[in-house]
């Protein structure tokens, strides 16, 4: 495949700082501040999030990254803990996370051991969300069977009438206010992943690309090689 002229959000010259930087995670938030500033990607703070069950089997998927810690080495999102991600996680609480910025030709791959985020997190995050997705949260089950799509939109058509929120389905006017608060239901939540290791990449001409790798010590401590292409 012949891949098409670079943009405009790209030099043949860029390459990783030299020396490499202390902590990497802090150029992982400045890369994803320049995604963001971009806007020339749907969800810039989408990523890759592979897991593995008690077995070793993996599976992956894409979520949301919701915040980067650089001082704490930590990357967190949320989801359903019931779902298959979910179910995973509390067999085997390590996984592994890619980011692709393909405008800008930069990559970053990371992983490490995963910990549940506490419930005010999860409470403060869930309170901002769009009152809509808050009924998914408590209408879908997430990863499990469901007879047809009508059974399922009316399922939050259920989940609507239980919280007082008038829905007819998608498409439904929204309504002026909504009575009744949407709380978080319990088996909705995050995780952050406390980073082990993490990988920069910055494609180069002919395929000489940049790349380095860190490993996080238990005292918090990294440290940095370069790696070849």
């Amino acid at each position: 495949m012949t891949r098409g002229p670079r943009t405009q959000y790209h030099s043949a010259m860029e390459t990783l700082p030299d020396p490499l930087p202390g902590n990497p995670l802090a150029v992982v938030a400045d890369w994803l501040r320049d995604a963001e500033r971009d806007a020339a990607q749907p969800n810039p703070n989408a990523m890759v999030l592979a897991t593995a069950d008690a077995q070793g089997r993996p599976s992956a998927r894409i979520v949301l990254c919701k915040d980067i810690d650089p001082a704490a080495g930590t990357i967190s999102f949320y989801t359903n803990y019931r779902s298959r991600k979910g179910r995973e996680l509390d067999a085997n609480p390590h996984a592994a996370i890619v980011f692709h910025w393909d405008h800008r030709h930069r990559q970053v791959r990371a992983e490490g051991r995963v910990e549940r985020l506490p419930a005010s997190d999860n409470d403060r995050y869930f309170r901002s969300r769009p009152w809509q997705s808050r009924l998914g949260a408590w209408a879908s089950h997430q990863s499990e069977p469901v007879e047809s799509r009508s059974a399922l939109i009316a399922a939050v058509g259920s989940t609507a009438r239980r919280f007082g929120i008038p829905y007819g389905g998608p498409g439904t006017p929204e309504p002026q206010s909504i009575a009744t608060e949407v709380p978080r239901p319990e088996h909705w939540g995050g995780y952050r992943l406390c980073l082990e290791a993490l990988e920069l990449w910055v494609e180069g001409d002919f395929r000489i690309h940049d790349r380095a790798r860190w490993t996080r010590s238990a005292s918090g401590g990294w440290q940095a090689t370069r790696l070849q292409p």
